[in-house]
């Protein structure tokens, strides 16, 4: 076992016991959550709380915990459950990025890599690993599916994209991005024995693909259906069986629907990659040649000709018209003043009417820096990939909320294959700084009348 693994978990168990001593009551969404699971923890499964929008995977597993180990649904108890799965995020992690390496992971399941323990404490999930909320057992699980998709294990990859909706309705999205980032990679990689002819899909390597390669791409696609629709069959009975829930609940939010009614806004993508690159920068900085490198690579992409220069204008425009048109003023994100983007939106975003168009070319400048990233040892599909899968996670939602960036900041992060040891060790520490600072807010500067801060 490294000797990192147990400091992590360590920290953890202090920072939980803190918690739950100073915090000792239901808080924000806990008041929701934590007497649903007990009314499981008690047998009334028909029991259900209308505002509850998520279905019941935490509660179940927090009634399999209690049956296991004989523990009482006690908030503090019931806090456990996040935790432990956070506990287990290195582990699950540790196989994710190795996949991305191309290397085999350590032969014991309790050394996680050193990378693996620092994106599990990326602040998101940190924070909410001690509260009873959804995100880090919603997470552990689209990573273990992702993974068992990589291991062509696709009826547990099912399996798991399964349970793995029980947390989160929007994580079928990320059991299709399971199957289909596996498939790329076993197209990349399939070996064609002598004399054999395979179709080949095109998919050259993302730094040196141009605009016309994307049409190729697609041209190419039908070819390799054949090699690839096997593989998915396990994923289509999860699907009948979403299909199904989907007609029975009448939508796919459970509960209070008029407060989550699904709409259109299209900033949300520019919001996550601004969101990405706060967190992610010491990643961003830490290839070949650092910040000047990284600087000039993204000029040129951006401004590198007229072509380019030309494109960029248009984008530009055409993200403005996107921010003018598709903007929702959430009234949760106005009235709730206990998090922080509650101030990141009306100090930034609605200071002057102009700064939300200012930061249209800051937003395409992150967006080109993670693609220069992530597709330095990636194909063009394979870098393409996951937005086209965040999109949809994202587009419906009006509410600008850190949560329902987690799941696709670690799949992008876990991207990043050649993270050098300085660029981890600062990573580390800007999230232990962010971490440290959130929760000392958390935990000790609550405000008379207004309450905790948090994410």
């Amino acid at each position: 076992m490294s000797s990192s693994y147990p400091i992590f978990c360590t920290i953890c168990i202090v920072v939980l016991k803190e918690v739950n001593t100073i915090v000792d009551g239901p808080y924000m969404d806990e008041p929701f959550h934590i007497p649903q699971a007990q009314a499981y923890c008690r047998g009334e499964f028909s029991t259900w709380d209308p505002k509850i929008t998520t279905p019941p995977g935490l509660y179940l597993l927090s009634l399999v915990l209690k049956r296991l180990f004989l523990v009482k649904c006690n908030v503090a108890m019931l806090r456990l459950t996040p935790a432990l799965t956070l506990l287990a995020l290195p582990i699950a992690l540790t196989r994710l990025l190795c996949y991305h390496k191309r290397e085999r992971p350590p032969p014991s399941i309790l050394s996680p890599i050193p990378e693996a323990i620092i994106l599990s404490a990326f602040p998101i999930a940190w924070f909410f690993g001690f509260l009873y909320y959804t995100e880090v057992p919603s997470v552990l699980f689209v990573v273990l599916t992702v993974v068992a998709s990589s291991q062509h294990k696709h009826w547990l990859a099912a399996l798991l994209g399964l349970v793995s909706c029980t947390f989160r309705q929007t994580n079928i999205i990320w059991m299709l991005y399971a199957y289909a980032s596996s498939q790329l990679m076993y197209l990349r990689f399939r070996r064609v024995s002598p004399g054999q002819a395979l179709a080949m899909l095109h998919d050259p390597m993302s730094l040196t693909a141009g605009p016309g390669d994307m049409l190729q791409a697609v041209i190419s696609a039908p070819r390799v259906l054949p090699a690839i629709l096997p593989a998915f069959f396990p994923y289509t009975l999860v699907l009948a069986a979403f299909g199904t829930f989907i007609v029975w609940n009448g939508g796919i939010v459970l509960g209070d629907k008029s407060n989550h009614i699904p709409s259109f806004q299209v900033p949300q993508l520019y919001y996550f990659v601004a969101a990405a690159t706060f967190f992610g920068w010491p990643v961003l900085i830490s290839g070949a040649g650092g910040a000047p490198a990284l600087a000039r690579n993204v000029w040129s992409r951006m401004f590198g000709s007229k072509r380019r220069t030309l494109v960029t204008i248009v984008e530009c425009g055409i993200m403005s018209a996107t921010v003018k048109f598709f903007t929702i003023h959430h009234p949760f994100l106005l009235s709730d003043n206990r998090h922080y983007t509650f101030y990141v939106w009306r100090r930034i975003y609605m200071f002057h009417p102009l700064v939300p168009y200012f930061l249209v070319p800051v937003y395409l400048v992150c967006a080109w820096a993670w693609f220069l990233r992530i597709g330095r040892d990636q194909t063009l599909l394979q870098t393409l990939l996951l937005p086209v899968f965040v999109a949809p996670t994202l587009l419906p939602t009006p509410l600008l909320e850190p949560r329902y960036f987690l799941i696709p900041y670690i799949l992008l992060r876990a991207q990043v294959s050649d993270v050098p040891t300085l660029g981890m060790v600062i990573e580390g520490g800007w999230y232990m700084i962010i971490n440290a600072i959130t929760m000392g807010v958390f935990l000790y500067l609550p405000r008379e009348g207004v309450g905790r801060f948090m994410w």
